[in-house]
């Protein structure tokens, strides 16, 4: 005998599982965020396989077959450049993408770039819309260029109206995931109930017909994507679309990749006909301008193969208060806290009087650790106030010991520093001794040897 259906409650901002309906999240302290789960009674049967006196799935009930009777079938390109490169190489078949990004950042329009430039190529392509209309959808393709016979649209919240049939398409593309109501799930779109439900039958509907599939998902006031995590483990890419929206370009990154790497960058430009791939993307966070101003260096840092110029820029001026402020922007917090105290432990340049902001130039987020001297000179010459040189660049890693450490592929950001009109580098003493490079190279052990050599 059966029992009755039990509920539980889970968060909408982060998925927590609560018994008992709560006004306030425990984990991430969201307010009125719990939504009702109907859970099946334990009386349910389940379906169990089999397993041998080992513990093993028996071969037939598995349905395990050889490695070598499978087939890998060859990637789909999307038509842009730039997104086959963050994706390794284009579209797996059967693979589903999750692109997350602010309101108003471009995931509409870059899909139907995508879509549009697949269909030109002769492939039939589906664009499923649960938040605007069919017009509102053709009105947008007609102004980016993306009409084709081959390319369909849909408007429905219903996923069980359009995934039917769907191995007809090269692509399918579902915007969004958190406007999608499944019949089965008796709750409100982008609940985590129907996100999972929505996204579990979209990943059957791919898998089983072999068709790369993408889901549009939004995200929260924190940069979060909406939803459960369990989302982000349900898919095989999670794709990141951002930029500030006083800009014009706009960052493509991947956060998890099953089928290629996830340092990879791919740079767009908004302009009025769409989204257009950056010709010469070296140049785009750095301004050019060679004027010798405190506080400004640059380095060259690296985005999976690519190498980008960096300009990081560093104040600091004193403060009448007891607590002086630490702002960064574009670089870890901790980090600039840390090399402050190498600057301080191993220099004597003292920053306790002072606040300090730290930023990237170009809205660029810089992860490499090759930046670190970069960042220290452009402290210390701020602190000084004495400016660097503009058509020098910084390349290395500072320890705590105040070392000077060498950094991979510093052949290739040297060629990239001198194709941009450097003329200086320093390097890392260790570096190899036959760097072949256009430029002066200046080798440097430590954070106090490089100050002597750019603010004597």
């Amino acid at each position: 005998m059966a029992r009755k259906e039990e509920a539980r409650y889970v968060c909408s901002a982060c998925g927590h599982v609560a018994l008992s309906l709560l006004g306030r999240c425990s984990r991430c302290g969201a307010w009125g965020s719990f939504e009702r789960e109907r859970i099946p009674g334990s009386g349910t049967s389940l379906r169990v396989p089999r397993r041998d006196g080992s513990g093993i799935l028996r071969k037939s009930q598995a349905g395990a077959v050889l490695l070598r009777d499978v087939s890998s079938g060859g990637r789909i390109s999307s038509g842009l450049d730039e997104m086959d490169r963050v994706l390794g190489g284009g579209w797996m078949p059967g693979g589903v993408t999750l692109l997350a990004g602010e309101p108003g950042i471009g995931k509409s329009t870059l899909l139907l770039q995508i879509c549009g430039a697949m269909a030109e190529a002769g492939k039939r392509v589906l664009y499923v819309s649960g938040e605007e209309s069919l017009s509102q959808v053709a009105e947008r393709a007609r102004r980016l260029g993306a009409v084709s016979e081959e390319m369909e649209l849909v408007a429905s919240d219903d996923p069980s109206l359009f995934l039917d049939g769907v191995e007809q398409y090269a692509l399918v593309v579902v915007d969004s995931v958190q406007s999608m109501r499944s019949a089965e799930v008796e709750t409100w779109p982008g609940t985590p109930t129907q996100i999972r439900a929505v996204a579990q039958s979209c990943i059957d509907a791919a898998k089983g017909t072999n068709v790369p599939l993408v889901l549009v998902g939004h995200v929260t006031k924190d940069g979060q994507i909406a939803g459960p995590k369990l989302l982000e483990h349900m898919v095989d890419t999670v794709l990141s679309f951002s930029g500030e929206h006083a800009s014009s370009h706009r960052l493509l990154r991947a956060s998890k990749n099953r089928f290629g790497a996830t340092d990879e960058l791919g740079v767009f430009e908004m302009a009025q006909k769409g989204l257009l791939p950056v010709a010469d993307p070296g140049r785009v966070f750095w301004s050019g301008l060679q004027d010798d101003v405190s506080g400004v260096a640059r380095t060259v840092v690296l985005e999976g193969t690519r190498p980008f110029v960096a300009e990081v820029q560093a104040l600091a001026c004193q403060t009448p208060y007891p607590y002086p402020k630490r702002t960064t922007r574009g670089v870890e917090l901790n980090r600039a806290q840390l090399l402050l105290a190498v600057l301080e432990k191993r220099c004597g340049l003292s920053s306790r009087n002072s606040d300090v902001f730290v930023n990237v130039a170009g809205g660029l987020q810089i992860r490499d650790p090759a930046a670190d001297l970069a960042l220290c000179a452009a402290l210390a010459s701020s602190m000084l106030d004495r400016a660097l040189e503009g058509r020098c660049c910084f390349l290395g890693e500072v320890g705590l010991a105040g070392e000077v450490r060498p950094c991979g592929r510093v052949a290739g950001r040297l060629r990239e520093a001198a194709r941009l009109g450097f003329t200086r580098a320093l390097v890392s003493r260790r570096e190899a001794k036959d760097l072949e490079c256009e430029m002066e190279v200046v080798r440097v052990g430590s954070l106090t040897e490089t100050l002597r050599a750019v603010l004597p």
